[in-house]
């Protein structure tokens, strides 16, 4: 049960951070190193009394830290260059549904969990309903009935539609990576999740603080522009992640990872109702189909 409101708690808070990072539509360092100050200056009461009460020992830990920093880093990166170039329904979903797929295979392989058949019946079902999501297509709509095809609107939309592909699947790999990566932290080597998290961040905003400082007044002006966005971004992004660190402590990765993805569910329907992105229906079957998974996860 407590688990499961982790993963609810987390999936709602990723969507929502999600949305507001894609409305705000800005990236690059500048943007990031922003919501990363917010994140290490709001949790730092907690992370710093995790790390006193829990105090990390020995080159493992600082490696771990190194190591899901770089993750996080190419995760954020990949992911608003994505959202600047393409559809974030097409983007999000993707990549969360080659992330989840890729966890469930590593969590076997390298963490030798035996997860049983229905939970891979709802990992699969999970994928597959991302995957419909995914593929509802880009922004660009046809032309209007009875008019003749926009050769060059076509190409667009076919365009666009692809590199949302590429990036979807690009993000995935690193999800999965960084999935693997801090499960193992928190569970293997028994790091307690949020000072662990709070020092990931601390050295993310050590490496980008300097390069977005470098870009003159491109700190300040984001700041300026988008105050909402990096402040939802920048307390919601951990808050989302160190929840799911916590549910892998209690349950098995081959059956989170998948069951965090309920999110994808949310930010489908707010592309479609508040960034007004195309393909209701099939936008509706894939998150009846992730659902579905998710009451089988749950079963299992």
């Amino acid at each position: 049960m407590i688990a499961a409101l982790l993963i609810g708690g987390a999936a709602l808070a990723h969507a929502t951070w999600n949305i507001a990072m894609k409305r705000a539509g800005t990236s690059g360092t500048a943007f990031i190193a922003a919501t990363l100050v917010v994140g290490v200056v709001a949790f730092a009461p907690f992370g710093i009394a995790s790390l006193v009460s829990a105090p990390p020992a020995g080159s493992v830990w600082l490696a771990l830290v190194a190591g899901s920093a770089a993750l996080q880093l190419a995760y954020f990166l990949l992911l608003q260059r994505g959202y600047r170039l393409a559809d974030v329904g097409v983007v999000y979903p993707l990549a969360r549904g080659t992330g989840p797929l890729l966890s469930v295979v590593g969590a076997v392989v390298l963490l030798g969990e035996r997860p049983g058949p229905i939970v891979l019946a709802g990992a699969a079902l999970v994928v597959a309903g991302v995957v419909i999501i995914g593929l509802a297509g880009s922004r660009t709509a046809g032309p209007p009935l009875g008019a003749a095809p926009d050769r060059a609107q076509l190409a667009d939309a076919a365009a666009r539609r692809w590199r949302g592909v590429r990036y979807g699947a690009a993000v995935g790999v690193v999800i999965a990576t960084y999935t693997l990566w801090d499960a193992a932290a928190v569970t293997r080597a028994g790091l307690e999740p949020v000072g662990y998290y709070w020092a990931s961040m601390v050295v993310q905003a050590a490496v980008l603080l300097p390069l977005a400082v470098r870009e003159r007044g491109a700190l300040a002006l984001t700041v300026r522009e988008h105050p909402l966005a990096v402040t939802l971004v920048g307390l919601l992004s951990p808050l989302a992640y160190v929840a799911v660190l916590a549910a892998y402590q209690l349950a098995p990765v081959s059956i989170v990872a998948p069951a965090r993805e309920v999110s994808v569910v949310l930010i489908a329907l707010a592309g479609w109702l508040v960034l007004r992105e195309p393909h209701p229906v099939r936008r509706l079957i894939g998150s009846v189909v992730v659902l579905a998974g998710i009451v089988v996860l749950a079963l299992g």
